[in-house]
């Protein structure tokens, strides 16, 4: 096990691993991976990031491991430590926020997000049977406990930071950052309150059908740093203004949905405000925070977004959606393949026949079912999980039509969960 979530959420995973007669090793690289994975059989790596590629391939050698565990696949030491396992033929194993939320959480070989090794074939999934989903059980995640969780992350991290002199970290690793932005963001949270409920009311009331939604996302989230064009959100806000501007129908409205992980960090309210005066869109813009998603989408003329999983829920809401980032769900059939300028105005349907099957694969394949802050982790590894996936994987090996068009590579690009 490499990195996980902030919290105790590898040591349960540890444990089942460890009832199964699986033995688990754990690489602690800052204080807070050793205040929460202490208990486990750990090394401590103390060295530099250039370093590490020769450590973890002579760690994998000399301890006999058979594959790797981690959270997040574009953190510094997991982009190297995918490279050894490749090289060495291990498998690694990715979990991730889940595709499908609230109640899934992601887990994937190879990697998750744009590094997904599901298929980009429509065809592939024109293919499938259509299998019906059974509905997950609650997860019942907690915020408190995630922000707890984040608080003593940081606060180890920071008391040990001689203990790890090298260390990289893939975000801002600041016990006064986190604070600081855990406070603005619930202050934040209460004051937006007040102004989305009659800015909402208005976009249904009068503009129903006659606004397009923007969801943002985290601005140092790893699928814009590592799966967009943009090296800021703020990059992707002036980009869908400009465009909006210049080609969509005057009656149009749009809507910008701030990321509810995101209020702490960042505010676009100025940024919206002095675009929005440039382009003479007075009027027409609008900036919500915590609005009911779904009630947005639905009532939305369609969707943009980078990459967001947001964009699920929109094809699950039969809404047209563009897409300005890398996804794994961009597919002809699905999402607009045309440029941004032109979205506005077009026709776009979502194939619904391929959506179902899409989603129903995408969910037995990648999602389990429960939370990382949440209580009923064995739910994750119920029998039910396995065979919804041998029930949709079956007609897929022994498809001729598949297998002559080589559209997938069974063994090598779907693990079974």
């Amino acid at each position: 096990m490499l990195q996980g979530p902030m919290g105790n959420f590898f040591n349960r995973v540890a444990g089942w691993l460890d009832e199964h007669d699986i033995a688990v090793r754990k690489i602690n690289f800052n204080g807070g991976d050793w205040l929460f994975h202490r208990g486990l059989d750990a090394t401590d790596y103390t060295g530099t990031l250039d370093d590490f590629p020769d450590f973890v391939e002579q760690f994998l050698v000399t301890h006999r491991i058979d594959g790797i565990v981690c959270f997040g696949d574009c953190r510094h030491y997991h982009v190297a430590a995918k490279r050894v396992a490749d090289a060495l033929g291990i498998p690694f194993l990715v979990f991730e926020e889940g595709y499908v939320r609230p109640d899934y959480i992601t887990l994937e070989c190879g990697g998750v997000n744009a590094q997904s090794r599901l298929s980009r074939s429509p065809m592939f999934y024109r293919a499938l049977p259509e299998v019906e989903v059974t509905p997950p059980k609650p997860a019942y995640p907690s915020f408190l406990r995630g922000a707890m969780s984040a608080m003593f992350y940081y606060a180890a991290g920071r008391l040990l930071t001689a203990r790890y002199p090298h260390y990289r970290h893939h975000k801002k690793f600041s016990i006064r950052y986190e604070a600081r932005t855990w406070v603005r963001s619930w202050v934040r949270k209460h004051i937006n309150r007040r102004r989305d409920k009659p800015v909402f009311e208005q976009l249904l009331r009068e503009h129903d059908g006659k606004y397009f939604a923007v969801a943002l996302q985290v601005y140092n989230d790893s699928q814009v740093t590592s799966h967009s064009p943009y090296n800021d959100v703020r990059d992707f806000i002036r980009e869908v203004m400009a465009s909006f501007a210049a080609g969509a129908d005057s009656r149009y409205h749009l809507v910008f949905k701030h990321h509810p992980m995101d209020r702490g960090q960042r505010d676009y309210r100025r940024l919206l405000d002095k675009l929005s005066a440039e382009h003479g869109l007075a009027g027409r813009v609008h900036y919500v925070h915590d609005v009911h998603l779904p009630t947005l989408l639905r009532h939305s003329r369609g969707v943009v977004t980078i990459n967001s999983t947001v964009g699920l829920s929109t094809l699950y809401h039969d809404k047209p959606l563009k897409l300005m980032g890398r996804a794994l769900y961009d597919l002809p059939g699905l999402t607009y393949q045309g440029a941004l300028n032109s979205f506005w105005n077009d026709e776009c349907k979502v194939d619904r026949g391929l959506w179902r099957r899409f989603r129903s694969y995408l969910i037995s394949q990648t999602q389990l079912n429960g939370a990382f802050y949440g209580r009923n982790f064995h739910t994750l590894l119920e029998e039910a999980n396995a065979a919804r996936a041998r029930k949709l994987s079956k007609p897929l090996i022994t498809s001729p039509a598949l297998r002559d068009q080589e559209l997938f590579e069974w063994d090598e690009a779907q693990p079974s969960m």
